[in-house]
């Protein structure tokens, strides 16, 4: 009987391995955990009375991290087992999660917040890239990273009226363990061969340094933005549960733009989606700036806001596999990454101040001008299309 226990149990994972279940698990769950830590993240730290400029401090401070300690991660990805890797992150990230939990002081805020962030950014780029590598297609793989978030930004708010603000953190927890339990389900990246035969081009070359200062700029206004959203619909006099409401369902607008990914990402260029991502954030943050309707607020915020997120995350895929050669698109990617951090730590520090001391609209008005800065460059942007890639097929 042993025996016949011992045998159903290995058939079992050996079913579970690289099956769609385990997709599941690691990415419903990587993006719920990830929303339920960070999407109140403003809400949460000035419901306890810290200042907005605070709140920047925190969570600059966790971009700075990042930002050291991404390229580390990256090569710690090349050298040892990716899955050990990545599951030693979530552990330092679930203790992290705990102690921010009980944290009342803002430096132990500061610190066990830039902990987690650390270990969710530094598993971020190898997430991502494990979707393009699936034998499953990427939309049908990360659609539910896009539900897994926009189901944790409607929980936390009824947590955080219901329950209490510190039990988000508990559900954290419990989602990274799920998260796990998928990341060793899947087959690990090194082991896909590509058939894709690539001119060889390394990371220090016009194109690539160009586009390193693009992503600087799009993750500096997106991710103060993120920070400051649900505060500033604060200000428009909307209730928590209204808010998480509004952000389950801008979130849920990704679902079309990730499902349908292969009709029009190996179709539009590189160039043309880099356009239309700058041209939706400058929409957006001008409604933002100028309109005071909530209503109307509301509306650009589901139609713009995160799906120019979305679409530059599957974007940047695209263009790193565009003008990057295989053998240095891991690099790249944490490159990518880095200076992700980097532009976000330069304007995480800025923002509060220009909402402490003048206004949301101030704030807004400047997000737009830097996104109307980021289309012009696009614009002049020499950059192949990136058509023959097929990624996302």
């Amino acid at each position: 009987m042993e025996s016949i226990r011992n045998y159903k149990s290995v058939n079992l994972w050996q079913r579970y391995q690289n099956s769609y279940l385990s997709y599941f698990f690691m990415y419903n769950f990587y993006y719920l955990s990830w929303a339920l830590f960070s999407a109140l993240i403003s809400v949460y730290l000035m419901g306890m009375g810290f200042k907005a400029s605070e709140v920047s401090l925190v969570v600059s401070a966790s971009f700075l991290t990042s930002l050291i300690t991404q390229p580390i991660i990256g090569k710690w990805n090349d050298q040892y087992n990716l899955k050990k890797v990545n599951t030693v992150l979530f552990v330092i990230a679930i203790v992290g999660g705990l102690v921010f939990m009980l944290s009342r002081h803002l430096i132990m805020i500061m610190i066990s917040y830039s902990v987690v962030l650390m270990s969710i950014n530094g598993v971020n780029p190898i997430m991502e890239k494990i979707a393009t590598a699936s034998p499953y297609q990427y939309g049908k793989i990360r659609i539910w990273g896009t539900i897994g978030y926009a189901v944790a930004s409607k929980i936390s708010g009824i947590v955080y009226d219901d329950v209490s603000p510190e039990a988000m953190y508990a559900f954290f927890t419990i989602g990274l363990i799920v998260c796990v339990i998928g990341i060793y389900g899947t087959q690990n990246v090194k082991q896909v061969k590509t058939q894709k035969k690539e001119k060889s081009t390394g990371l220090l070359q016009k194109n690539f340094i160009i586009y390193l200062v693009i992503v600087c700029l799009f993750y500096a206004i997106t991710n103060t933005n993120t920070t400051y959203l649900p505060a500033m619909f604060q200000n428009l006099g909307l209730s928590m549960n209204i808010i998480s409401t509004v952000i389950f369902i801008l979130t849920l607008s990704e679902l079309p733009i990730i499902y349908f990914s292969q009709y029009y990402m190996n179709r539009l260029t590189n160039k043309q989606l880099l356009v239309g991502i700058f041209l939706l954030l400058t929409i957006q943050f001008f409604t933002y700036s100028f309109i005071k309707q909530a209503m109307i607020v509301i509306i650009v915020s589901i139609c713009t806001k995160a799906v120019s997120t979305m679409l530059f995350i599957m974007l940047n895929l695209k263009i790193v596999a565009t003008i990057v050669d295989m053998k240095h698109q891991m690099s790249a990617l944490a490159l990518v990454q880095t200076c992700r951090n980097f532009g976000s730590i330069v304007f995480q520090f800025v923002a509060g101040y220009l909402i402490d001391f003048y206004s949301y609209d101030i704030f807004y008005l400047i997000l737009c001008l830097l996104s109307i800065v980021g289309m012009v460059i696009c614009i002049f942007y020499r950059i192949p299309s990136g058509n023959h890639q097929h990624l996302f097929d």
